[in-house]
C-alpha cells in the first residue's frame, strides 16, 4: 500500500478525501519532525519511532577490498507494538 492507497482508505472511512489526505500528512509530518529532533513517538499498540546513532566505522568495498570511512549517522527506528506483531502473526484478529 502505498499514500495514495492510504489515502483512499482512510477517506472511506472519513467521507473525505480531502480531509484524509490533510490527516495523513499532518500524522506523517508530526511523527517526522519529533523524530527528527530526537524525541521518541510512541503509539500504544501500533509501534514507537526514534531516533538510532550510528557510530562511524571503516567498511570494505566488496569489487576492489578498498577500506573506506564511513561517517557517523543518525536513522529513524521502528520498534512494532504487541498488538500489531500479534495481527501479522494471525494470533488476533483486526
Amino acid at each position: 500500500m502505498n499514500k495514495r492507497e492510504l489515502v483512499d482508505a482512510i477517506a472511506d472511512r472519513v467521507g473525505s478525501k480531502k480531509a484524509a489526505t490533510e490527516a495523513v500528512d499532518a500524522i506523517l509530518d508530526t511523527i517526522q519532525e519529533t523524530v527528527a529532533k530526537g524525541e521518541k513517538v510512541a503509539i500504544t499498540g501500533f509501534g514507537s519511532f526514534e531516533k538510532a546513532d550510528r557510530p562511524a566505522r571503516e567498511a570494505r568495498n566488496p569489487a576492489t577490498g578498498a577500506t573506506i570511512n564511513v561517517p557517523a549517522t543518525s536513522v529513524p527506528k521502528f520498534k512494532a507494538g504487541s498488538d500489531f506483531k500479534n495481527l501479522v502473526a494471525g494470533a488476533k484478529k483486526s
